[in-house]
């Protein structure tokens, strides 16, 4: 059995020119398009429907989607297999899934590795993925393409120097994250780096307290049990820290964990030379909350959030939207059940439920505005499902003289 794997550049552009295509067909809207082309505002009757100036996929997104498919047309008879989702979308999965494309961690195990062959080929998703798991994948010889998008690898980057530095990297992230699992991976280095993830600003405030007055080891262990490296000691490991981050966090609580940390650091050794900070949060994500932020300007009625419920990027949106109207986080257009029935994603509970009111506010025979913006993982074609949606449930107008912005 071969001890390497072999890693695959499948974008070349007799392979990519029908591949990409096959993709347009499957996930572009010319409506989306269309709309978006003349300023993001879609009006039928009295529903008017506002898109956000930036939403749904990405670059790193579109170029992970490509090679999936690359892989599926290059090696049409071999196994393929994906280790988990290639992106947070169920739709897309369901996608990969149907091109003959399995999920090596299905059911949450990994005893499929053990079955790899040389000829397998191994789609790594756009998160990246953890080194032990690569490790593995690369000891059965099996081939290997690596999707993972280029920003995740630049946090890489930051957190291996740490560790080569003997600098603690503090993640903002998500602890069960698989792009975050995959980050404190690269942070350990060679075996001499450490690292603490960090959810949110109550946790960064406990750490805080620490670094300035001191506090009880044991408790701080049992606080971030989970989201610390093995033989972490906070006497020790948080003497000299960098702060990094997963790629889809909200940018401005990154910044402000970065601050106080820094602010942490000054007022411990009068001094910030033991702090390191670097920008790691991607653009699109950047780019989406911004120009949400631009559309919520708009006087709306309220917010849809479309995208797979386990999508980071995607729920930062809705958190940014609850904070100024009602926002309703939905999958799809099957969501929109009626005028008075709604299911939607409560990311506070990690739960679907459903509204039995009034949910569109107002009858058809009253004006509404409607905003809706998607995340990095959302492809237009259910922005432009979940648009007819609403407009036949508004006008009736699906089959009745619908009109598309030419």
């Amino acid at each position: 059995m071969p001890s390497s794997s072999q890693r695959l550049n499948l974008r070349t552009p007799e392979v990519m020119l029908e591949v990409q295509a096959k993709v347009e067909q499957h996930y572009r809207s010319s409506l989306v398009e269309k709309v978006r082309a003349q300023g993001g505002l879609f009006q039928q009757g009295q529903t008017q429907i506002y898109l956000a100036k930036q939403f749904g996929f990405c670059y790193g997104v579109e170029r992970a989607i490509d090679l999936a498919y690359a892989a599926r047309k290059v090696f049409p008879n071999e196994r393929l297999f994906l280790v988990g989702e290639i992106i947070h979308n169920p739709e897309v999965n369901a996608q990969i899934a149907a091109l003959g494309i399995q999920n090596l961690l299905e059911g949450g195990g990994t005893a499929a590795i053990d079955r790899l062959q040389p000829n397998d080929v191994v789609i790594l998703p756009a998160f990246g993925t953890e080194i032990v798991m690569l490790e593995k994948i690369k000891a059965r010889g099996s081939r290997i393409v690596d999707t993972t998008c280029g920003d995740v690898m630049s946090v890489w980057k930051r957190v291996k120097q740490n560790a080569f530095e003997e600098v603690t990297s503090i993640i903002h992230g998500k602890a069960s994250h698989e792009e975050t699992k995959a980050t404190a991976s690269r942070a350990l280095g060679t075996g001499k780096g450490h690292y603490l993830i960090l959810l949110n600003l109550e946790e960064t405030d406990f750490v805080v307290k620490y670094l300035t007055q001191g506090g009880d080891r044991d408790q701080f262990l049992n606080k971030f049990q989970g989201a610390l490296s093995e033989g972490f000691d906070p006497e020790l490991h948080l003497a000299r820290i960098g702060v990094a981050n997963q790629t889809t966090m909200l940018r401005a609580e990154t910044e402000e964990v970065q601050r106080r940390l820094r602010s942490a650091i000054e007022e411990r050794d009068g001094n910030t030379n033991n702090f390191r900070f670097f920008d790691t949060i991607c653009g699109a994500t950047q780019e989406r909350q911004e120009a949400l932020l631009d559309l919520l300007k708009r006087p709306l009625d309220f917010l849809l959030v479309v995208g797979g419920y386990n999508s980071s990027n995607t729920t930062h949106l809705a958190e940014i939207g609850e904070k100024n109207l009602p926002t309703y986080f939905v999958r799809n257009q099957e969501c929109l059940e009626s005028l008075t029935r709604l299911r939607h994603y409560d990311f506070h509970h990690h739960q679907e439920i459903t509204l039995n009111n009034d949910w569109m506010i107002k009858s058809p025979q009253e004006s509404i505005s409607i905003g809706i913006t998607a995340g990095a993982s959302c492809p237009n074609n259910l922005i432009e499902e979940v648009m007819m949606r609403l407009l036949d449930l508004r006008e009736g107008s699906i089959g009745q003289g619908l009109i598309v912005p030419s």
